[in-house]
């Protein structure tokens, strides 16, 4: 009994991430595309068309499940979990636009569901909980998972069991866990039924398991070469898997006995119909259908036109054997010892070809081999292109590990990459780097064999010494909460009272918390204006502060561990960078490197528009919580040139408030904590545009004070707080400057007022708020614009209420200069 193609589906943009065929005429299908399809099946022919197009949700659709017919809904109802958190249920019989039913509790990405015979619904989810659903309401949580919940499997109404990337598989008792299961070495991805003994379980570890529910292993399926995803039941009791090695497996007796090759780099998800055909998803967005009844095979155009598409994929040849034992094309001839067995055979053209047998049908080929090393032809890895994807064996019983790498990126922040990826010591890194530029020797890119330039110290390839390890700063300064960089850290001219630490803490170590630190006053620059008799001391302050201080190797390290992060997970994929992007970035932090290092002399700027848009780019799709800005801050201060060709400053700046939503409607439950750190990098980002130098008149430093002026101070952290306070008076300072309209100085006055000058908490950001209220009224006096009555009256109750709060001495004495002017 061999399958064969039966059906191609083909609708869905992106990849299908899951299906489901609950019978002969259904297949529910969910994809990264955010819709859900239930494909009816076409009575003229063995294909199925679309009978209704699901709008799931407006993020990646990653699960859904069928639950079967009632009196109200004839047809069943399909079930769709993702990104969005929420299950929406929709009514096969009657499907309209909006879901009947949508079930809220989960709080991140829902990526497992499934259904029991008396409809209670089982879903899992990223937030490291399952949870248990009846009559369309929340019936108990599933607590005790310390990674995310990938697979879930209803039992009965009162038992199920749940896989978690901790590794774990867990037996529920109703709410409470009654057995552990501890076999798998990683992730586990899948679990299904098996009669008469318990059930089966998939992993990353490439193995599948069959346990008892009493927690023995009965045996274990060996044959898949890398992360298996997916399981599902034949009605002959054999077990079906997908997964990451573009196989789909049919296990019978402890046995491979068929793999069926797909020319596309994920089977994300495999299920059974009640007539044994099998229905699988994957990354190329095609759902296909493959029977053992020739009468429900397709065409023969379509199954060589199939076959073509698998013989056409290129595989690396580490991927699939061992070059050593090529063979000639005679090896064709014999038959093969076990199905699935793979050999490499030298074509008539002097080239390698994969061929794998099926006992049915004789050696199939599935792929062109392609050395890894100088193969002169790209490589796919998880949908993208790479000049070499290498296979790299970490440990014996392993699967190999992939590396990919692009001729044009630095072997070290490669490197990097591939061990904070796989949780690997960084004490490898030199190894993996040595290890690149051995297997890549001969490499060149673009015309004239140009060398690749290490983007941090010049060099024509990555040097290991003690200069790639940053120098710690201070002990007292304050780490950016993003790369641990030191921030600006004024030294106090006078006593103040002792601060206590504020909450904001590093996102990643929970390390080197922000103090508040009293600064004194600013003095003014050399440049200034000097004053007119009767003038204060101390203002106008014309020296802005920048945050300019940066560590830019971490900085790139983050972003690479993000973007790979995105790469091992379907529903994220879509968020990683192209080569192209990659290389964008590589530039601009070169760039940034050099700029921000005080021992280097800074090379002239490459960063362009182009490099601006890509980092918006990635900024706009990433998720809130990885987007930290802290990129954009470095452009804003050491990009002018770029930024002052026309149009441009306005629009980063634009696309950098969008990105922290800062126009979402603000409430303290909104302002999370990805969004506190966002907001702390966007505050110091566009400090760092306004400098003494900054012409007032110009559109965005109005559309900046207009845009300021729809926060609500009292929802910001402390650190928040300060940063505002010290944009507000870097803005200030660009207002002694002629041509600002009377409406933006008012806005900006009405802002001071309405934030800093009302801090009870922290005197660094009442006191910074005090210069630019100096600055505002200054320059109001300077060109013209008149306090009425209404105004000098809310500065004066104002300064009170700053001098009440905060009797310092810098602040009394700047308050008293204040009044001097009105």
């Amino acid at each position: 009994m061999s399958y064969k193609l039966s059906a191609t589906l083909s609708a869905h943009s992106q990849d299908v991430r899951a299906v489901a065929s609950p019978t002969n005429d259904l297949i529910l299908s969910a994809s990264r595309d955010s819709t859900a399809i239930a494909w009816a099946r076409d009575e003229t022919s063995t294909g199925f068309q679309p009978h209704s197009v699901l709008r799931a949700g407006s993020r990646f659709v990653n699960a859904i499940a069928y639950v079967p017919p009632t009196t109200d809904a004839p047809k069943g109802f399909a079930v769709t979990g993702g990104q969005d958190t929420v299950i929406n249920v929709f009514d096969l019989a009657n499907p309209k636009e909006d879901p009947d039913f949508t079930l809220i509790g989960h709080g991140d990405n829902v990526c497992a569901l499934h259904v029991s015979p008396d409809g209670t619904i089982i879903s899992g989810s990223w937030d490291k909980t399952a949870k248990v659903w009846k009559d369309w309401k929340l019936a108990y949580d599933l607590k005790g998972h310390q990674a995310s919940v990938w697979a879930v499997l209803a039992l009965d109404h009162e038992q199920c069991l749940t896989g978690s990337a901790d590794k774990s598989i867990k037996l529920w008792q109703k709410h409470r866990v009654i057995r552990n299961f501890q076999g798998h070495n990683d992730a586990v991805r899948g679990l299904a039924v098996v009669p008469d003994i318990g059930f089966a379980s998939c992993s990353n570890d490439s193995q599948i398991h069959v346990w008892t529910l009493e927690g023995d292993i009965v045996y274990s399926l060996s044959g898949h070469t890398s992360f298996v995803y997916s399981l599902a039941l034949l009605p002959n009791g054999d077990i079906v898997s997908g997964g990451e090695d573009r196989s789909v497996r049919v296990w019978r007796d402890g046995e491979c006995a068929q793999t069926i090759v797909h020319p596309a780099i994920s089977v994300w998800t495999v299920s059974v119909m009640p007539n044994g055909d099998i229905v699988s998803g994957c990354s190329d967005g095609v759902v296909r259908v493959f029977s053992a009844d020739t009468a429900r095979h397709t065409s023969a155009e379509d199954l060589k036109a199939f076959e073509d598409q698998v013989a056409s994929q290129a595989l690396p040849a580490q991927q699939v054997a061992n070059m050593s034992n090529v063979q000639g094309p005679e090896a064709l001839a014999q038959p093969g010892k076990k199905p699935g067995q793979v050999i490499m055979v030298k074509n008539d053209r002097g080239g390698v070809e994969a061929h794998q047998w099926d006992a049915s049908s004789g050696w199939q080929k599935i792929g062109d081999v392609v050395d890894a090393v100088g193969s002169g032809r790209k490589q796919l890895y998880q949908g993208r292109e790479y000049d070499y994807v290498f296979d790299v064996d970490i440990k014996d019983g392993a699967p190999p590990l992939k590396l990919p790498y692009n001729a044009n990126e630095n072997p070290f922040a490669v490197a990097q990459r591939f061990l904070e990826a796989n949780d690997l010591p960084m004490s490898y890194i030199d190894q993996v780097v040595e290890f690149i530029n051995r297997n890549t020797q001969g490499a060149t890119i673009g015309a004239g064999g140009s060398e690749y330039i290490d983007p941090y110290t010049g060099a024509s390839r990555y040097q290991s010494s003690s200069a790639s390890v940053p120098a710690a700063g201070p002990s007292n300064s304050f780490v950016d909460p993003f790369t641990g960089a030191n921030r600006y850290a004024p030294v106090s001219s006078a006593p103040a009272p002792a601060q206590n630490p504020a909450a904001l803490s590093d996102p990643y170590t929970g390390s080197s918390r922000y103090s508040s630190a009293p600064a004194p006053a600013p003095a003014p620059a050399p440049s200034a204006p000097a004053p007119a008799v009767g003038t204060p001391a101390v203002l106008p302050v014309t020296t802005a502060f920048s945050f300019k201080t940066a560590n830019v190797p971490p900085m790139r390290a983050k972003i690479y561990e993000f973007e790979q992060a995105f790469r091992t997970e379907i529903s994220t994929l879509k968020m990683t960078m192209s080569p192209g992007e990659i290389r964008q970035f590589d530039e601009v932090f070169s760039y940034l490197a050099a700029a921000s290092s005080p021992i280097t002399e800074v090379p002239p700027s490459p960063v362009s528009p182009k490099h601006l848009e890509v980092v918006l780019g990635v900024l706009e799709r990433w998720p809130l919580g990885s987007r930290f800005p802290h990129t954009c801050r470095l452009i804003l201060g050491y990009c002018p040139e770029t930024l002052a060709q026309p149009g441009v400053r306005l629009s980063f700046i634009q696309a950098l408030f969008k990105s922290t939503d800062w126009f979402e409607p603000w409430t303290s439950a909104w302002l999370d904590r990805s969004k506190e750190t966002n907001f702390l990098l966007l505050f110091r980002g566009v400090s760092n545009v306004f400098q003494a130098d900054t012409p007032s008149g110009e559109a965005w430093v109005a559309w900046v004070i207009e845009t300021l002026a729809h926060g609500k101070y009292e929802l910001l952290s402390k650190p928040q707080r300060v940063a505002f306070a010290t944009l507000l008076f870097n803005v200030s300072t660009t207002l002694l400057n002629p041509g600002a309209a009377d409406e933006t100085r008012d806005t900006l006055f009405r802002t001071v007022l309405q934030g800093p000058l009302r801090e009870q908490e922290d005197s660094e950001g009442a006191y910074r708020g005090l210069v630019a209220l100096g600055n505002i009224i200054y320059a109001a006096k300077k060109f013209g614009f008149v306090l009425d009555g209404d105004r000098n009256a809310a500065v004066q109750q104002a300064l009170e209420a700053i001098v009440g709060a905060f009797p310092e001495l810098r602040v009394k004495t700047l308050a008293g200069e204040i009044k001097t002017l009105l």
